[in-house]
């Protein structure tokens, strides 16, 4: 038969047949929204699509809209991904633009749009919806915050707006109200731009996600480069005078600014979902299962409103980045297009963020939020090189991961470095994605020559440490219950005489490592003893010898004396 005559007979065949074209709508584009639509586009080619997008941008890169402001990236065209224009020749989707969706009506599968320009409304029909309505910055309802001059970051309108507004104030002011990710980052893009910066967080920390220890290494970093950082600080209201703004300060002076930018959160933009009879979860957001199906068989959600299940701690939690909503675009398409069997396994909120010369990255719970989730573990504290200490520029890194004391499960990790942390903190978030231990980093193989890493890579150093704390090789304590040592316990610095004499912690005695085995027997073998060195190598060695040689009670203060420095320092400001 030739493949002329196999073509008639299957015209033939499909003639006999009605052939039903579904009608996906999407609600919001970006990262989650156009992701869904490119890939329902992929696996059904006769389907109508179409994308309702109520800002003027269908798809862009909203990570580097921060670099664009501070002509880090100078080609805004860059900023795009697709346009409605592209998205149209290349997948045949209709993106309307400056369209709001105003109302969901489920029980006709019916949507009401508006055009934003002219403020005709109409009406759409569907098949199966997508919601990716994103999240909103917050914006707080203080006196003031609708003056010229203040600005939330969150779309391409936005930054256009700050760019022009900051065009001519390359030398003043600028105001950052919160130090979350993007509050850092135009922090560091109005520097570079030459601006005065003062950060303004009302919390005692830097970056919620992580944990004090390493935004103390941060802090100390982002003092260093000139920033006004004020924490545990409290935003009251805003003025506008004839020529800047002030931001007013409970219990302190107001702060003048020539530009002020607003980053303290933002919250699901569920108000669709609400009002269409969806359900909401705890965390105030879209509900979905494990397929991104809603409590409506027939509408999906992705992206920024949605909430699910956080598999380390039990609750229900948001995820407010671009790598998961993009995966959950294609997994919702999966589903609406071949039925429920694609499973989203929720996220590890995986994050990085460049401050200056630093990197700082973040996978799984801190262990403050797992404190509070009453979740049993133990952290530990790491330095290692980025690469082999003998190639030149080799860089410390600062690791902390918190794992489960009785089978040492992962729970999360966070590391501060110059060099090397993405590839670390990718390694760890796929290890506390599939459940695995700190036994896998052991046996961890990566690739070694000695510009790129070292024979024991620092995620194989993270995994040797957290086991010598399961089997009681080591004891440790972190850096702020040295404030709690008694006055009949014995604080020991094993370092060399010199690095001692050059800064330790108070009520320390000096008895360096190399003349341990001859000096121990003066300390009681009764007596508690905490021990440490500038980052924790040393002070387990010591306490090897110690507790082999008959001494019971030895702790090692965990990041040694570089922890203890930047977090005592950090803390005894407030």
């Amino acid at each position: 038969m030739t493949i002329v005559t196999q073509q008639r007979n299957a015209n033939a065949f499909l003639c006999c047949y009605k052939i039903v074209v579904m009608k996906y709508i999407i609600v919001g584009g970006v990262a989650g929204g156009a992701s869904a639509a490119a890939r329902l586009r992929r696996l059904n080619e006769q389907a109508e699509i179409i994308l309702f997008e109520k800002g003027s941008h269908i798809s862009y890169a909203n990570c580097g809209l921060p670099y664009y402001i501070g002509d880090v990236i100078t080609d805004r065209e860059q900023l795009f991904v697709q346009t409605p224009a592209s998205f149209k020749q290349r997948f045949n989707i209709d993106a309307r633009v400056l369209t709001e969706v105003l109302s969901i009506h489920p029980d006709t599968k019916t949507v009401k749009v508006k055009n934003v320009i002219t403020g005709v409304e109409s009406e759409e029909t569907y098949d199966k919806l997508v919601l990716s309505p994103g999240a909103e910055p917050f914006r707080p309802p203080l006196d003031g915050v609708a003056s010229e001059g203040i600005f939330t970051l969150r779309n391409v309108t936005d930054t256009d707006k700050i760019k022009d507004f900051v065009k001519d104030k390359k030398n003043g002011r600028a105001v950052i109200i919160g130090a979350g990710f993007i509050g850092l980052e135009m922090a560091e893009n109005l520097h570079q731009l030459g601006m005065h910066i003062t950060i303004v967080e009302m919390g005692n920390q830097i970056l919620a996600p992580v944990d004090f220890p390493i935004a103390a290494i941060a802090q100390q970093h982002i003092r260093s480069k000139g920033v006004d950082l004020k924490l545990n600080t409290t935003v009251i209201g805003f003025e506008k005078e004839t020529t800047h703004l002030k931001v007013l300060i409970k219990d302190a002076a107001p702060i003048d600014a020539d530009v002020i930018i607003l980053s303290i959160g933002v919250k699901a933009d569920t108000r669709l979902a609400r009002d269409a009879g969806l359900s909401l979860g705890d965390a105030k957001a879209i509900l979905v299962n494990e397929f991104l199906q809603t409590s409506n068989k027939d509408i999906y959600a992705v992206g920024d409103a949605i909430e699910f299940k956080n598999n380390i701690t039990g609750n229900s939690m948001s995820t407010y980045l671009a790598g998961p909503a993009n995966k959950q675009g294609r997994i919702c398409a999966n589903n609406i297009v071949l039925g429920n069997t694609s499973k989203y396994h929720g996220s590890v909120n995986t994050a990085i963020v460049k401050i200056f010369d630093l990197t700082v990255a973040t996978t799984g719970v801190a262990s403050k939020h797992l404190s509070k989730a009453n979740v049993n573990h133990i952290t530990s504290t790491t330095h290692s090189g980025s690469h082999a200490s003998y190639y030149p520029d080799s860089e410390q890194m600062t690791i902390q991961v918190n794992f489960d004391p009785v089978n040492g499960k992962i729970l999360g990790a966070q590391i501060i470095g110059k060099d090397g942390v993405d590839k670390r903190i990718d390694t760890l978030s796929s290890i506390i994605q599939r459940g695995s231990d700190i036994y896998e980093l052991m046996e961890f193989e990566h690739a070694y020559a000695p510009p790129f890493s070292s024979a024991k890579d620092p995620v194989n150093m993270v995994g040797f440490v957290a086991e010598n704390i399961i089997e009681k090789r080591l004891k440790v304590v972190a850096w702020d219950k040295v404030s709690q040592i008694e006055d009949d316990d014995v604080l020991i610095d094993v370092r060399t005489l010199d690095e001692f004499n050059n800064g330790h912690i108070p009520g320390a005695i000096n008895m360096p490592i190399d003349d341990l085995r001859d000096n121990f027997k003066m300390l009681d073998i009764n007596k508690t003893l905490y021990i440490y060195c500038q980052i924790g190598l040393r002070g387990y060695l010591a306490q090897r010898i110690l507790t082999q040689s008959g001494y019971d009670h030895v702790y090692n203060i965990s990041g040694g004396y570089k922890l203890w420095e930047a977090c005592n320092a950090e803390s005894s400001i407030y």
